[in-house]
């Protein structure tokens, strides 16, 4: 192999530190033993670089690419999905490294690198990630600029900063493309792990999945409104909507339950000023949406149910922001279709036949389902009910039973269920609502912060001239739950978070701490807002505020204008650095010698060779004579042998030469 096609030391280091670098937002998500081929991926090439062992041949090659394959499959089960895909991708990346002999093969390893770092988009769009991402660009970066000094055979730490130079003045260019390339949807999608990826409410419920919810602190979505924020009362994050309800299992109907006449909502008599706000959702990969009650969105490709919620075609894979009005005091369907009612009255059938005698013995007292209602509500504010995040298990075929007549324990799915089941033993149209209560007020940026802890059921149920009517009967039994949130609720039991020890919620009593998430969360949301959000609907209206009507040769115009304003100034710095002077690394160290020895007042005179001045110098510092001797003798054999050491043997005498540099340090 020729020496210009080996890869240089320095090169092979910042390839391995950059593998390393890309693998780590990956790490909790990949197999155990993907971690591993990395580690023995550097450990050979080390090894292979040492001369102690050999390239893989074709066999090794074919054995170790097979196992990749068999390897991942095992693992996911599958080779088709995100996570599968990415692993495969990350394993293939490890195993790169192992054959990486001549600097094409560094080319393909480190342009496969980039499309590593890009991969991790996939998952995460956070703030956070996207500045550890350019940090991974940087070393990649750096690696491909190492790659083209062959003379560098010691670790340099300049190669990152001429990398990061590189990088500064690609800065503009990017933000020019950033706000001014068009934006298209993708042309395919990349099927998702339908049991990592979920996050946040399902669109089934049983007894201790909100629960479940209310242990975990990931940001369910952020809220900004127009005007003043609500009180915490208000703020019910209308989601899903349970209309079947089966043993065990309460789940919402979906698109083709649904008659066609009955698929568009029915009328609503809206009463007073709308709330407006903009929400923020993370990643769920689902397709529903959050609002406050009878909620309108104004973004395009938000759709609105049958039964008043807000959904979009496809799961939500990125932040998702979309406008909203909501108008909290409207009356949602005054007239009630008799498919509605028969549908929103159904029990299955047989189970809690406690439940139901109770509900039919209670109904026969009251002369209105008002009545009913509050009647039920009564009972659980006075007989004892316990609000809790630890229940216990209740039987499937009568839970109902159980909850209302024996544990009298449960959280606010067991009540919502609960108290539906008996309306509609009673006969009055009911049905549980599942999302999110109240929510965090961010003082620094007056956002609302929606904790996948705030998650909650109530229930609607429909009255005769008002309309479905939200009945919460967790309020019955926790006032303090819907004043003032879960932790004040749970502070007695001291259930609040309890396995998430390291969340930065339980530390909220510490000012400082608590300041900075705030700030970083205001941080995050602006992010989200001017960055992640900015989709192609928001790229149209900037460009058209900008330049009036909008069409191909306007975007075009203004693509090459903005280019040549940014290319055309990087171009002038390049020209002028070509016309620099670039010192050779066995002259930079000669320099840092002849600098070491400056501070001693020993200055090279100009037109000085290195042997009168080393002859100076050793009168001067006789205690140094012999590391001077050494250093300008090897000086001397590299700048003057010419082609007579072109067998290799300079590399090694400029490594020498180098060490013995910067051991040099010399006193009087």
């Amino acid at each position: 192999m020729k020496l210009q096609q080996q890869l240089p030391r320095n090169a092979l280091v910042w390839i391995i530190i950059s593998m390393f670098a890309l693998i780590v937002p990956h790490a909790l998500r990949l197999p155990p033993w993907v971690l591993l081929v990395y580690v023995v991926a550097v450990v050979w090439r080390i090894l292979v670089y040492r001369g102690r062992w050999s390239f893989p041949g074709r066999s090794m090659k074919l054995i170790l690419t097979l196992g990749g394959f068999v390897g991942i499959y095992f693992s996911y089960s599958t080779l088709l999905g995100l996570e599968p895909m990415v692993a495969l991708l990350l394993t293939a990346f490890a195993l790169k490294l192992i054959e990486l002999s001549r600097r094409k093969d560094a080319y393909v390893l480190l342009f496969l690198g980039y499309f590593v770092c890009i991969t991790e988009f996939l998952f995460s769009q956070d703030l956070l990630i996207t500045l550890y991402s350019l940090l991974n660009v940087v070393l990649v970066t750096t690696a491909l600029v190492a790659l083209h000094r062959p003379g560098e055979h010691q670790f340099n730490r300049g190669s990152i900063r001429l990398a990061s130079v590189m990088l500064a003045q690609a800065l503009p260019l990017m933000v020019v493309v950033f706000f001014l390339f068009p934006r298209i949807d993708p042309l395919w999608t990349v099927p998702v792990n339908n049991h990592a990826a979920k996050t946040g409410m399902s669109d089934f419920m049983k007894p201790g999945d909100v629960a479940k919810l209310s242990q975990s602190a990931d940001v369910a979505f952020r809220v900004k409104f127009d005007g003043d924020i609500p009180s915490t009362p208000e703020l019910y994050w209308r989601g899903l909507v349970f209309s079947r309800l089966q043993q065990g299992t309460r789940s919402a109907l979906g698109y083709y339950d649904v008659p066609v006449k009955q698929q568009r909502p029915r009328e609503v008599r809206t009463l007073g000023a709308p709330l407006e706000y903009t929400v923020i959702m993370e990643p769920s990969w689902q397709n529903w949406l959050y609002g406050l009650h009878h909620a309108r969105a104004s973004t395009a490709g938000v759709r609105h149910t049958a039964d008043y919620r807000l959904a979009t075609l496809s799961p939500l894979e990125t932040e998702y922001l979309y406008r909203v009005r909501s108008w909290t005091q409207a009356q949602a369907e005054p007239e009630l279709s008799q498919w509605r009612r028969e549908i929103e009255t159904r029990l299955p059938p047989g189970g809690n036949p406690r439940t139901r005698q109770l509900a039919q013995e209670m109904k026969a007292l009251t002369e209105t389902d008002q009545q009913f209602v509050d009647a039920v509500l009564n009972k659980f504010s006075t007989q004892n009910y316990v609000y809790t995040l630890q229940p216990g298990t209740l039987s499937e075929l009568d839970a109902m039973d159980e909850f209302l007549f024996e544990s009298r324990r449960g959280f606010c799915e067991h009540y919502a269920s609960a108290f539906t089941v008996m309306m509609r033993a009673a006969g009055v149209p009911a049905r549980v609502v599942a999302g999110y209560l109240g929510g965090e007020i961010n003082p620094v940026n007056k956002t609302v912060i929606v904790h996948q802890f705030d998650a909650h059921a109530w229930t609607e149920v429909w009255l005769q001239g008002q309309g479905w009517v939200r009945v919460d009967p967790t309020a019955a039994v926790s006032p303090d739950r819907i004043e003032w949130g879960l932790e004040a609720a749970m502070q007695a039991e001291g259930s609040f978070l309890s396995g998430a020890p390291l969340s930065a919620l339980r530390y909220r009593n510490i000012p400082f701490l608590n300041l900075l998430r705030l700030r970083y969360d205001a941080l995050t949301y602006r992010w989200q807002s001017w960055v992640a959000g900015f989709n192609s609907e928001r790229q149209f209206k900037l460009l058209r505020d900008m330049f009036g009507e909008i069409n191909t040769r306007v975007i075009a115009t203004v693509l090459l204008g903005s280019w040549v304003l940014v290319l055309v100034p990087v171009s002038i710095s390049l020209f002028r650095k070509r016309a620099t002077r670039q010192v050779s690394p066995l002259d930079k160290y000669y320099l840092k010698f002849c600098a070491r020895l400056a501070k001693l007042d020993l200055v090279r005179s100009a037109g000085e060779t290195p042997g009168q001045f080393f002859l100076r110098a050793e009168a001067a510092l006789p205690a140094c004579a012999g590391q001077m001797r050494d250093i300008t003798r090897l000086y001397n054999e590299l700048a003057y042998a010419g082609s007579a050491n072109s067998d290799g043997s300079a590399t090694r005498t400029l490594d020498t030469f180098t060490r013995a540099v910067k051991r040099f340090r010399p006193k009087r």
